[in-house]
């Protein structure tokens, strides 16, 4: 029998997290899911224009981020590079009580996510 061919995942030219962004995970995503797949100068663009309170400020800097990554890395050309991988995961959750009627209190969930994003060329 011969033995399973094993495929190698590819090498990212740069990579950028973000740990433990103060946002859900679903929130990161609606974002995401706009700037993948495109170069990191259009991925600029889209983000500034883009109104996520919560989410754009955090996805920008992190796109920033992997790009001074690739330049630190001595990519060859910084202009063609894309997002190919850009996703959010599920983190903690920081619970907190607040005052209910008649003495009781109800748990406020406060969200978290990790954010990564990778660049490479096409």
């Amino acid at each position: 029998m011969s033995k399973p061919k094993t495929v190698k995942k590819y090498e990212a030219v740069s990579e950028a997290r973000r740990r433990y962004a103060p946002m859900p995970a679903r929130k990161a995503r609606l974002v995401l899911d706009l700037i993948r797949g495109k170069t990191v100068k259009q991925a600029l663009a889209i983000l500034q224009f883009t109104h996520k309170p919560s989410a754009c400020p955090e996805v920008l800097n992190l796109v920033k981020s992997a790009r001074a990554n690739a330049e630190v890395g001595k990519a060859e050309d910084i202009d063609t590079l894309v997002i190919t991988d850009a996703f959010a995961d599920v983190a903690g959750m920081h619970k907190r009580l607040r005052p209910a009627p008649m003495g009781r209190g109800v748990r406020v969930r406060k969200r978290m996510c990790h954010i990564t994003i990778r660049l490479n060329y096409v």
